[in-house]
Protein backbone atom coordinates (compact mmCIF):
# COMPACT_ATOMS: atom_id res chain seq x y z
CA UNK A 1 0.00 0.00 0.00
CA UNK A 2 1.00 3.50 -0.77
CA UNK A 3 2.42 5.25 2.54
CA UNK A 4 4.14 8.62 4.03
CA UNK A 5 6.46 7.54 6.47
CA UNK A 6 8.92 10.36 7.54
CA UNK A 7 12.08 8.91 6.18
CA UNK A 8 13.86 12.05 6.87
CA UNK A 9 12.68 11.71 10.64
CA UNK A 10 13.93 8.04 10.56
CA UNK A 11 17.50 9.39 9.26
CA UNK A 12 17.44 11.78 11.72
CA UNK A 13 17.33 9.37 14.47
CA UNK A 14 19.77 7.34 12.89
CA UNK A 15 22.73 10.17 12.31
CA UNK A 16 21.49 10.84 16.18
CA UNK A 17 22.45 7.16 16.97
CA UNK A 18 25.48 7.34 14.96
CA UNK A 19 26.78 10.03 16.80
CA UNK A 20 26.62 7.83 19.75
CA UNK A 21 28.43 4.75 18.34
CA UNK A 22 30.00 3.67 21.89
CA UNK A 23 26.93 3.54 22.66
CA UNK A 24 25.23 1.26 20.32
CA UNK A 25 28.47 -0.77 19.65
CA UNK A 26 27.92 -1.36 23.86
CA UNK A 27 24.66 -2.55 23.13
CA UNK A 28 25.03 -4.89 20.16
CA UNK A 29 28.12 -6.18 21.52
CA UNK A 30 25.67 -7.62 24.46
CA UNK A 31 23.09 -9.08 22.01
CA UNK A 32 25.88 -11.01 20.73
CA UNK A 33 27.14 -11.66 24.13
CA UNK A 34 23.94 -13.38 24.62
CA UNK A 35 23.16 -15.35 21.62
CA UNK A 36 26.61 -17.29 21.18
CA UNK A 37 25.54 -18.03 24.82
CA UNK A 38 21.74 -19.36 24.49
CA UNK A 39 23.14 -20.81 20.98
CA UNK A 40 26.76 -21.17 20.34
CA UNK A 41 29.07 -19.32 17.69
CA UNK A 42 28.05 -21.26 14.46
CA UNK A 43 25.28 -18.33 12.48
CA UNK A 44 23.89 -21.45 10.27
CA UNK A 45 21.85 -22.59 13.75
CA UNK A 46 21.95 -19.69 15.62
CA UNK A 47 19.18 -17.43 14.10
CA UNK A 48 19.87 -14.79 17.20
CA UNK A 49 23.13 -14.53 16.47
CA UNK A 50 23.02 -13.90 12.90
CA UNK A 51 20.59 -10.95 13.54
CA UNK A 52 22.97 -9.74 16.07
CA UNK A 53 25.81 -10.06 13.49
CA UNK A 54 23.90 -8.53 10.84
CA UNK A 55 22.66 -5.37 12.98
CA UNK A 56 26.92 -4.80 13.33
CA UNK A 57 27.38 -4.70 10.04
CA UNK A 58 24.75 -1.95 10.18
CA UNK A 59 26.03 -0.08 12.67
CA UNK A 60 29.87 -0.29 11.06
CA UNK A 61 31.11 -2.45 14.77
CA UNK A 62 34.38 -3.17 13.83
CA UNK A 63 35.43 -6.68 13.20
CA UNK A 64 38.01 -7.00 15.88
CA UNK A 65 34.52 -5.58 18.88
CA UNK A 66 32.66 -8.45 17.27
CA UNK A 67 35.22 -11.52 17.32
CA UNK A 68 36.26 -10.05 20.99
CA UNK A 69 33.04 -10.29 22.28
CA UNK A 70 32.05 -13.97 20.44
CA UNK A 71 35.59 -14.96 22.28
CA UNK A 72 34.48 -13.38 25.65
CA UNK A 73 30.85 -14.92 25.25
CA UNK A 74 32.15 -18.68 24.71
CA UNK A 75 34.76 -18.58 28.01
CA UNK A 76 32.40 -16.36 30.09
CA UNK A 77 35.18 -16.92 32.38
CA UNK A 78 33.42 -13.67 34.95
CA UNK A 79 30.18 -15.23 34.62
CA UNK A 80 28.07 -12.43 33.23
CA UNK A 81 24.59 -13.45 33.07
CA UNK A 82 22.01 -11.33 30.86
CA UNK A 83 18.31 -11.14 31.53
CA UNK A 84 15.82 -9.99 28.92
CA UNK A 85 13.12 -8.13 30.49
CA UNK A 86 10.35 -5.64 28.41
CA UNK A 87 8.66 -2.62 30.07
CA UNK A 88 5.16 -1.62 28.74
CA UNK A 89 3.71 1.95 29.24
CA UNK A 90 2.75 4.69 27.56
CA UNK A 91 4.41 8.37 26.37
CA UNK A 92 2.52 11.60 26.10
CA UNK A 93 -0.33 11.73 24.50
CA UNK A 94 -1.68 7.86 24.94
CA UNK A 95 0.99 6.79 22.75
CA UNK A 96 1.98 2.84 23.37
CA UNK A 97 5.43 2.10 24.41
CA UNK A 98 7.42 -1.30 24.09
CA UNK A 99 10.97 -1.36 25.62
CA UNK A 100 13.24 -4.31 25.24
CA UNK A 101 16.59 -4.47 27.46
CA UNK A 102 18.95 -6.97 28.52
CA UNK A 103 20.36 -6.56 31.40
CA UNK A 104 22.46 -8.21 34.31
CA UNK A 105 21.09 -6.23 37.08
CA UNK A 106 17.53 -6.25 36.77
CA UNK A 107 16.86 -3.62 39.58
CA UNK A 108 19.02 -1.09 38.27
CA UNK A 109 17.32 -1.22 35.34
CA UNK A 110 13.41 -0.98 36.37
CA UNK A 111 14.57 1.82 38.43
CA UNK A 112 16.36 3.57 35.13
CA UNK A 113 13.57 2.62 33.09
CA UNK A 114 10.10 3.90 35.93
CA UNK A 115 12.50 7.34 35.98
CA UNK A 116 12.55 7.28 32.22
CA UNK A 117 9.27 7.11 31.89
CA UNK A 118 8.23 9.66 34.83
CA UNK A 119 11.00 12.17 34.10
CA UNK A 120 9.21 12.65 30.32
CA UNK A 121 5.43 12.54 30.82
CA UNK A 122 5.16 8.90 30.42
CA UNK A 123 3.67 5.73 32.62
CA UNK A 124 5.04 2.86 33.14
CA UNK A 125 2.25 -0.29 33.38
CA UNK A 126 2.78 -3.76 34.02
CA UNK A 127 3.30 -6.49 31.23
CA UNK A 128 0.80 -7.04 28.99
CA UNK A 129 -0.61 -3.76 29.35
CA UNK A 130 0.50 -2.77 25.27
CA UNK A 131 2.14 -6.05 23.82
CA UNK A 132 -0.96 -7.37 22.42
CA UNK A 133 -1.06 -4.11 20.25
CA UNK A 134 2.13 -5.07 18.86
CA UNK A 135 3.17 -8.17 16.68
CA UNK A 136 7.40 -9.16 16.36
CA UNK A 137 7.59 -8.56 12.54
CA UNK A 138 10.74 -8.14 9.83
CA UNK A 139 11.29 -4.97 9.14
CA UNK A 140 13.36 -4.17 6.22
CA UNK A 141 14.04 -0.06 5.30
CA UNK A 142 15.49 0.70 1.70
CA UNK A 143 16.96 4.11 0.82
CA UNK A 144 15.99 5.25 -3.12
CA UNK A 145 19.01 5.59 -5.19
CA UNK A 146 16.70 5.82 -8.63
CA UNK A 147 13.62 6.31 -9.57
CA UNK A 148 11.59 2.98 -9.15
CA UNK A 149 8.68 1.08 -9.89
CA UNK A 150 6.38 0.78 -6.86
CA UNK A 151 4.15 -1.71 -8.44
CA UNK A 152 7.07 -4.04 -9.70
CA UNK A 153 8.67 -3.35 -6.16
CA UNK A 154 5.27 -4.34 -4.59
CA UNK A 155 5.23 -7.48 -6.88
CA UNK A 156 8.74 -8.32 -6.30
CA UNK A 157 8.15 -8.19 -2.12
CA UNK A 158 4.99 -10.00 -2.01
CA UNK A 159 6.25 -12.99 -4.37
CA UNK A 160 9.18 -13.33 -1.74
CA UNK A 161 7.27 -13.89 1.07
CA UNK A 162 6.67 -9.96 2.45
CA UNK A 163 3.27 -8.78 3.73
CA UNK A 164 3.48 -5.28 3.61
CA UNK A 165 5.47 -2.65 1.80
CA UNK A 166 5.06 1.58 2.00
CA UNK A 167 6.30 4.08 -0.02
CA UNK A 168 7.54 7.21 0.38
CA UNK A 169 10.08 10.29 -1.13
CA UNK A 170 13.18 8.40 -0.67
CA UNK A 171 12.77 5.44 0.82
CA UNK A 172 10.84 1.68 0.52
CA UNK A 173 9.42 -0.08 3.63
CA UNK A 174 9.49 -3.96 3.97
CA UNK A 175 7.22 -5.84 6.50
CA UNK A 176 7.32 -9.68 6.68
CA UNK A 177 6.78 -12.31 9.06
CA UNK A 178 10.40 -12.21 11.09
CA UNK A 179 10.89 -16.06 9.95
CA UNK A 180 10.77 -14.58 6.09
CA UNK A 181 12.77 -11.79 6.75
CA UNK A 182 16.10 -13.16 5.33
CA UNK A 183 14.73 -14.20 1.74
CA UNK A 184 13.01 -11.44 1.29
CA UNK A 185 16.24 -9.90 1.82
CA UNK A 186 18.23 -11.87 -0.69
CA UNK A 187 16.06 -10.76 -2.99
CA UNK A 188 15.94 -7.35 -2.97
CA UNK A 189 19.92 -7.81 -2.61
CA UNK A 190 19.57 -7.83 -6.37
CA UNK A 191 17.87 -4.49 -7.19
CA UNK A 192 20.42 -2.05 -7.74
CA UNK A 193 18.16 1.39 -7.11
CA UNK A 194 17.64 0.28 -3.40
CA UNK A 195 20.29 0.43 -0.97
CA UNK A 196 19.62 -1.20 2.80
CA UNK A 197 19.06 1.09 5.47
CA UNK A 198 18.29 -1.50 8.05
CA UNK A 199 16.88 -4.96 8.70
CA UNK A 200 15.64 -5.93 12.08
CA UNK A 201 13.07 -8.30 13.88
CA UNK A 202 10.86 -5.23 15.30
CA UNK A 203 7.71 -5.01 17.02
CA UNK A 204 5.70 -3.38 15.36
CA UNK A 205 2.25 -1.59 15.70
CA UNK A 206 -1.38 -2.83 14.52
CA UNK A 207 -2.63 1.19 14.36
CA UNK A 208 -0.17 4.25 14.49
CA UNK A 209 -1.06 7.32 16.09
CA UNK A 210 -0.46 10.97 14.27
CA UNK A 211 0.59 13.87 16.57
CA UNK A 212 1.38 17.37 15.76
CA UNK A 213 5.04 18.06 15.67
CA UNK A 214 5.05 19.70 19.26
CA UNK A 215 3.16 16.85 20.96
CA UNK A 216 5.26 14.01 18.71
CA UNK A 217 8.41 15.77 20.16
CA UNK A 218 7.33 15.30 24.05
CA UNK A 219 6.98 11.40 22.80
CA UNK A 220 10.48 11.43 21.39
CA UNK A 221 12.06 12.83 24.21
CA UNK A 222 10.61 9.79 26.33
CA UNK A 223 12.16 7.25 23.36
CA UNK A 224 15.34 9.21 23.48
CA UNK A 225 15.74 9.07 27.47
CA UNK A 226 15.01 5.42 26.93
CA UNK A 227 17.50 4.44 24.22
CA UNK A 228 19.93 6.32 25.87
CA UNK A 229 19.82 3.68 28.61
CA UNK A 230 23.01 0.95 28.22
CA UNK A 231 20.83 -2.00 29.10
CA UNK A 232 17.72 -0.85 26.29
CA UNK A 233 18.05 -2.94 23.12
CA UNK A 234 15.18 -1.55 21.64
CA UNK A 235 12.11 0.85 21.83
CA UNK A 236 8.84 0.69 20.07
CA UNK A 237 6.05 3.11 19.92
CA UNK A 238 3.06 3.65 18.04
CA UNK A 239 3.33 7.12 16.75
CA UNK A 240 3.55 7.90 13.12
CA UNK A 241 7.67 9.62 13.11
Amino acid sequence: MAGHSKWSNIKHRKGRQDAKKGKVFTKVSKEIFQAVRNGGENQETNAALRMALEKAKQVNMPNDNVERTIKKALGNVDGITYEEIVYEGYAPHGIAVYVETLTENKNRTAADIRLAFNKNGGNLGENGCVSFMFSRRGWLIYEKLAEIDEDEIMLTALEAGAEDVTFSEDAVEIFTQAEEMQDVKKVFKEIASLELASAEAAMVPAVKTALKEEDLDEVMQLIEALEDNDDVQRVAHSAVL
